[in-house]
């Protein structure tokens, strides 16, 4: 007979010990937790996917992510009574032991679905010892997670051939689309294919998968079934895919830098038709470049900032440093960095767009610049100076505002000057005598765009900051207007653009706006050796073309009054600066 007090201390260790051993052995989440990262458009439509360590893909996966008919198909395939039990089902585990002894072989697992996602969790051979375990587990996950909780620990880590796991990513491998968009027939295959994705694969073992997925499809009878016999005889009749999609990889250099550190998904502002669109035309144009000559592309919205596509390079190919991000190089602009400089002049009243400027040789001190055809256009407008890209007007303007002002401008604009180390800004920088990169371009160009405002450009959505006035509406505007020209090869009207080349053709600029979309387009090789007798106008100007081919039109007005307007001359004491 056992005492009050023993058998009280047996109730208690029964009551206790599942507690302690829980807490003494939780549940392992390391797998599920080690998800893949998704990157959406602005849309939350998918741009890339970028698998764990170690290649596996594998994305968090809810019952929200899919279709309910995908959850009901695998209830009733797996554990029709899941809803009702704790984690173990009695009946379903009597059954398999007593087949088991019968057969003197395992003839059905009994398995509930949430020993399957202690399972997954924890793979382990499959013993009556690891069977156990997966009792122990499972009780352990009915007690910390919801019934959904654990239909998503199933569905994203169950196996979907290769190196995929869950629906998600078995849906984007074997069909190209997400899971949300699964028909019967594709939801039952993939249910399937977790039972045995080595031999269930249906681009090596098309007949065994068709099998396997019409048993799923033949299972979920009933009256809560929710499929009539139409509905499963066309599912039955649907294809099977015969070989794995490609993952998704747009835009894959901004992908890989915004994934560094994040988990599940990540939203960016780029509009996934237009980043496509973007990196075909990107894949038509690199032929056509010298050899070893990469591309850049950035593309974003005049309002808002928001980069609506990036181009960063070919992903991929070694001899064009595909790897490199290179709207993030640092690089010289040539001549792009002009129009900032042309505004800020007509800012503080050394020129306005109809000034008669004189474009002849001059020194200032030692430093003689020429312009790139090594001739002198004379007595031209400032607006004139600027459309052609004069040297000589640009460094006399530059002179007299001040390299540190023009400088600090730039800086204000989010496209500071990158010197070298120790060096200060001086003349050659209206020449492009200082490195920067084509976001921090784009962003100088979407100011001009935008009447001075300078705000930064954004990659994933939310508030903006507040703007700056980086330069006077109206001298903004003025230069905007001088730079809407015709694409001198064909293309949109109503485009502002400027050309921009650095010594030796080592880097090609094509830099213009609208009334909606700035873009720019960078061309060079990574390496920084020179492409004699590349330049803005001739290899970048018409791939920017295209691109504003590819956007809706939105044209701006040009200059009107400059023709028709008295010619202004500067102030009697800016004359020796402008007409020397």
């Amino acid at each position: 007979m056992i005492r009050r007090p023993a058998l009280a201390a047996l109730v208690l260790a029964a009551i206790t010990t599942p507690f302690a051993l829980d807490r003494a052995y939780p549940p392992d989440l390391t797998r599920l937790n080690a998800a893949g990262v998704e990157i959406l458009d602005r849309e939350g439509r998918t741009l890339s996917v970028l698998p764990v360590p170690g290649g596996t893909w594998r994305l968090r996966t809810a019952t929200t992510d899919v279709p309910p008919q995908l959850v009901d198909l695998l209830i009733a395939a797996e554990d029709r009574r899941f809803r009702s039990h704790f984690g173990v089902d009695p009946v379903a585990l009597a059954r398999a032991s007593f087949q088991w002894i019968r057969a003197g072989r395992v003839v059905s697992g009994g398995s509930t679905l949430t020993m399957q996602a202690a399972r997954l969790l924890e793979p382990r051979p499959r013993t009556l010892r690891s069977k156990a375990i997966e009792i122990f587990r499972a009780f352990q996950l009915e007690a910390r997670f919801s019934k959904d909780d654990i239909l998503g620990i199933w569905l994203t880590l169950a196996p979907q051939g290769g190196n995929i796991e869950g629906i998600r990513a078995g849906s984007l491998a074997w069909f190209g689309r997400p899971a949300a968009r699964l028909d019967a027939a594709e939801s039952a295959l993939l249910v399937a294919l977790a039972r045995r994705p080595a031999t269930l694969r249906p681009d090596r073992h098309p007949e065994s998968a068709r099998a396997a997925r019409d048993a799923v499809l033949a299972r979920r009878g009933g009256p809560s079934a929710g499929m009539s016999a139409a509905d499963r005889d066309l599912a039955v009749a649907a294809a099977m895919p015969d070989r794995r999609q490609p993952m998704p990889r747009l835009a894959p250099h901004l992908s890989r830098e915004m994934a560094r550190g994040a988990a599940g998904s990540v939203t960016l502002t780029l509009d996934a038709p237009l980043q496509r669109a973007a990196e075909r035309l990107a894949a038509e144009i690199l032929p056509t470049l010298p050899d070893r000559a990469a591309l850049a592309i950035v593309v974003a919205d005049v309002a808002t900032r928001e980069v609506r596509a990036l181009i960063g390079g070919e992903w991929g190919a070694e001899s064009r440093a595909g790897a490199l991000d290179l709207t993030r190089a640092v690089r010289s602009p040539g001549s792009a960095l002009k129009p900032f400089l042309y505004a800020m002049a007509f800012e503080r009243g050394i020129a306005q767009p109809g000034t008669l400027i004189a474009d002849l040789p001059r020194h200032f001190g030692a430093y003689a610049p020429e312009n790139f055809s090594r001739d002198f256009a004379g007595r031209v407008t400032a607006a004139d100076a600027l459309r052609m890209s004069l040297n000589l007007p640009a460094v006399a303007m530059l002179d007299q505002i001040g390299a540190l002002r023009f400088a600090s401008a730039l800086k204000a604009a989010g496209a500071g000057p990158r010197l070298p180390r120790g060096a200060d800004a001086s003349l050659p920088l209206a020449l492009g005598g200082a490195g920067t990169t084509l976001r921090d371009m784009t962003a100088l160009y979407a100011t001009i765009a935008d009447h001075g405002r300078s705000v930064p450009l954004r990659l994933t959505p939310g508030v903006a900051p507040d703007a700056v006035q980086a330069v006077e509406r109206r001298a903004a505007d003025s230069v905007a207007a001088i730079l809407v020209q015709n694409f001198p090869g064909g293309g949109p009207a109503g485009v502002a653009w400027k050309t921009g080349t650095s010594w030796g053709g080592r880097d090609s600029w094509a830099m213009g706006f609208d009334a909606r979309h700035v873009a720019g387009v960078w061309i060079g090789r990574p390496d920084g050796t020179a492409m004699p007798g590349s330049t803005g106008r001739q290899a970048a100007l018409p791939v920017l073309a295209r691109v504003f081919a590819l956007l809706p039109e939105a044209p701006r007005e040009g200059l009107r009054v400059v023709a028709d307007a008295p010619r202004q001359q500067a102030p009697a004491d800016r004359l020796r600066l402008l007409f020397p």
